[in-house]
């Protein structure tokens, strides 16, 4: 699976993308990503990218010519299955869209920055717009960073176990049971003993009822 990542701020992408889950991912040559400044295609020698909003207002706005450009340049060498747009005003994502995109090959990924960008890229070139939640960042990198990790997580082999990306939270819309580790017996706290028996139909009995009651007291809303 292949993301391209068009940003003003391309360093903020670097550290995220090169640890753990995500770099081993990469080193393995499931997961390719490729970060790329919008100053490439800024409209003069000053890197100029933004511009006011016509009828006033406050802040700035991402231009049509440089995000254009850039669209239009990065199609050239790859089909794209989304041009996805990360703003507040999105589709919020959740991990039934992750599940779906990770099933794409080609994703183009527009961070925003400023008030936004120019309502007509988003008319013309965007496919799906995503929203990390309600609440506004100064731009679209952490987003970006976010929708890449949960989607690149989901491929096959990027997890030593394949089947742990199933039992996750969300993946049947409830939260995951509660786990535990040795030792046994902590300051008098005990693992419960279903967990000991060795029997797994009970066990993933109880771990189904614990899910639901999980999800029935912090997040009801998933049972709706």
């Amino acid at each position: 699976m292949h993301f391209d990542v068009l940003t003003v701020q391309p360093e903020l992408l670097a550290s995220p993308l090169q640890h753990s889950i995500m770099k081993r991912a990469q080193d393995k040559g499931l997961l390719t990503v490729e970060i790329h400044n919008l100053r490439k295609w800024a409209v003069n020698e000053y890197g100029m990218i933004d511009d006011y909003q016509y009828g006033g207002g406050a802040g700035m706005v991402m231009m049509c010519e440089p995000l254009a450009n850039a669209i239009e340049s990065l199609s050239q060498t790859k089909k794209y299955d989304e041009v996805i747009f990360l703003t507040p005003d999105g589709e919020t994502f959740d991990q039934s869209m992750a599940n779906q995109l990770s099933l794409k090959e080609n994703i183009l990924l527009i961070c925003g920055h400023y008030k936004g960008i120019d309502e007509r890229i988003r008319e013309h070139f965007i496919t799906k717009e995503i929203s990390i939640g309600s609440f506004v960042l100064s731009g679209g990198e952490l987003p970006a960073a976010i929708l890449i990790d949960a989607i690149g997580r989901l491929l096959p082999g990027v997890l030593n176990d394949e089947t742990s990306a199933l039992t996750d939270s969300f993946q049947d819309n409830l939260l995951a049971p509660p786990v535990y580790t040795r030792p046994e017996d902590f300051r008098g706290w005990k693992v419960p003993d279903i967990l000991l028996s060795g029997n797994h139909k009970k066990i993933e009995d109880w771990r189904q009822e614990e899910a639901l009651k999980r999800t029935r007291e912090k997040r009801p809303d998933l049972l709706k």
